[in-house]
């Protein structure tokens, strides 16, 4: 039998693999029966030959092929880069249609693909012999039916707002979210999860990532900034909320600023600003010392101008602060005791 797997969503492709594979049946005898190929590099006779192998003291046998679809057509496109042409040519696309189509009772083969287009050849043509499971990033509110269905297989349940917090700390990656899920279900001991429970549990790691990544651009480290922004990014943490982030911190630098200089003292800034934590100050007093009023005025320009872009549709919401961070995070290399303001 013949399965096509395809979409961004790499946990759902995987769980739908799994229970491809427990079906098949005894997992023993699955292990020396199963081929996984790399459809970018393997040619057609290895994957014909897999595919015809009679299992080994077993009834059916598994063979996996991925990145096979990307090989017949460019990936879906992205706002950074155009994507690169199709290797595969119009005979070599007819002679693995011809192959594929026609799987032995005793093999269960799997295609897998990611980023892979609707016009591509060889996924239409699947299509016309076979059933394309398509797995695309879950947004709302499938996400959120997401969530409170596997809470539910857990044996637990949760809130609304304990879901809404946790769709904007983890995003859509799934791999992420069923991990702070498990987290969550084991911390409640059945009770309904709630906002809190979700702040205590999952808020802490990546907020403190992305502090970090405001702390490295608002420093001039744009390296270590860069980085943290791409691996937030990879955790689903949306665009607009690390935007929003950044966006925060510049304005409690600017009230900071404002205050030292008409002569507020240290306590009354941190009581006014309802800051709870005296490093909150610290860090933003700290952060004042590297900036001009028209340097803060200049950030805050280029911020609004970010929001405007992505707002409007005129830069994707991950190439807009890439372009940045990048920016800002150059802004300054000497030490702040060092650099010149402006």
């Amino acid at each position: 039998m013949l399965h096509v797997l395809v979409g961004k969503d790499d946990f759902s492709i995987r769980q739908a693999l799994e229970a491809i594979k427990k079906g098949i049946g005894d997992a023993t005898a699955l292990m020396t029966n199963t081929t996984v190929l790399d459809g970018r590099q393997a040619t057609l006779e290895q994957i014909r030959n897999s595919v015809d192998t009679v299992p080994f003291l077993a009834e059916k046998r598994l063979v996996i092929v991925e990145g096979l679809l990307e090989r017949f057509g460019p990936p879906e496109r992205t706002a950074r880069k155009k994507p690169p042409r199709a290797s595969g040519s119009p005979d070599e696309h007819r002679k693995t249609v011809d192959v594929l189509k026609n799987v032995p009772p005793f093999t269960e083969l799997v295609i897998i693909g990611s980023a892979v287009r609707p016009d591509n050849p060889l996924l239409r043509a699947f299509s016309s012999v076979t059933t394309v499971r398509n797995f695309p990033l879950l947004k709302e509110p499938l996400l959120r039916q997401w969530i409170e269905q596997r809470v539910k297989a857990a044996g637990g349940s949760i809130s609304p707002r304990a879901v809404a917090l946790l769709v904007r700390f983890v995003g859509n990656d799934l791999w992420i979210m069923a991990g702070e899920l498990d987290k969550l279900v084991t911390y409640a001991a059945g009770r309904p999860i709630e906002e809190t429970d979700v702040r205590e549990v999952v808020s802490y790691t990546q907020e403190a990532s992305i502090f970090s990544m405001v702390d490295a651009i608002l420093e001039f480290r744009a390296g270590q900034a860069l980085g943290l922004l791409q691996r937030l990014l990879r955790e689903g943490v949306a665009p607009a909320h690390l935007l929003a982030m950044i966006s925060r911190q510049v304005r409690i630098i600017v009230q900071v600023k404002d205050m030292r200089a008409r002569g507020k003292a240290r306590g009354d800034i941190q009581k006014s600003m309802g800051l709870s934590s005296d490093f909150l100050l610290r860090k933003a007093w700290e952060q004042a010392d590297g900036y001009s009023a028209e340097r803060l005025h200049r950030l805050y320009h280029r911020l609004l101008e970010a929001d405007l872009s992505v707002k409007t549709g005129t830069l994707d919401g991950e190439l807009a602060l890439n372009i940045l961070v990048a920016e800002l995070g150059q802004t300054g290399t000497a030490p702040a005791s060092n650099r010149v303001k402006v």
